[in-house]
């Protein structure tokens, strides 16, 4: 069996999409396909940006051509310049992020969370809250304080249940709700990161300087897409259990 067909087969196996992480754990598993390369997941990369019958969708996110109705008619829909305001399209993209940082969470040992008004929503096959692994928010602090921790997208605990890392998805609203957020939360010990498309890294710097922010501004840090999919298809090569989104 060809490499390319090997990696077709795979998303057949997952259901017609799948991250890179998930490709490269599949993949592996077809015995009929000897990878004679000391770098295989490199040659999986490049197999589907350039095979004709896959298609992507989001970074390090890929689906077969054939499939393409199928996911849209499940809001997995390929952003372009027209529809990347329309309600599906930020819907998908916040589950969808919500669910790569939670699982990056979980493969660094940490324990995660997400607010319950998301606990329903999907990242591809699965609920939010099959995700997380908190399903209450660790009662920290003062209750002010972990009311307002609970609406944080995702959140990354320690060992001892106080906050690692505060992730913001944002998509297309305004990131100064989530620098004012982060200003609530400065006395925690924690990392406070913007997760967004690479376009507004410039928006972000700009309003980070603000003087309203300035208690935070070296401590909030910017993440985009295409590297948070990077970490997310590390960690999964790393991890030695199963698992799937």
């Amino acid at each position: 069996m060809k490499q390319n067909e090997a990696v077709i087969l795979a998303l057949e196996k997952l259901e017609g999409i799948a991250t890179l992480g998930q490709l490269n754990q599949e993949a592996m598993k077809i015995k009929e396909c000897i990878w004679k390369t000391k770098t295989p997941f490199a040659s999986i990369r490049r197999i589907v940006q350039l095979d004709k019958n896959i298609y992507k969708i989001k970074p390090g996110l890929y689906g077969l051509l054939k499939y393409k109705k199928e996911n849209e008619a499940k809001g997995i829909v390929a952003e372009t310049a027209k529809n990347k305001d329309s309600t599906v399209v930020i819907e998908f993209n916040h589950s969808y992020y919500q669910g790569l940082l939670l699982t990056v969470g979980n493969l660094k040992g940490l324990k995660t969370f997400i607010p319950n008004q998301d606990k329903n929503r999907l990242c591809l096959r699965k609920p939010l809250s099959e995700l997380r692994t908190l399903q209450d928010l660790p009662a920290f602090s003062y209750d002010e304080l972990t009311r307002r921790a609970a609406t944080v997208d995702v959140t990354w605990f320690n060992d001892r249940l106080m906050p690692h890392s505060l992730f913001e998805v944002e998509h297309s609203t305004d990131i100064q709700n989530s620098l004012l957020k982060f200003h609530d939360l400065q006395d925690f010990n924690a990392r406070m990161v913007v997760v967004a498309s690479p376009s507004r890294r410039r928006e972000f710097e700009q309003k980070a300087r603000h003087r309203a922010f300035r208690e935070i501004a070296e401590r909030v840090a910017f993440y985009d897409y295409e590297a948070l999919a990077r970490d997310y298809e590390h960690e999964a090569l790393k991890s030695t259990s199963g698992f799937s989104l």
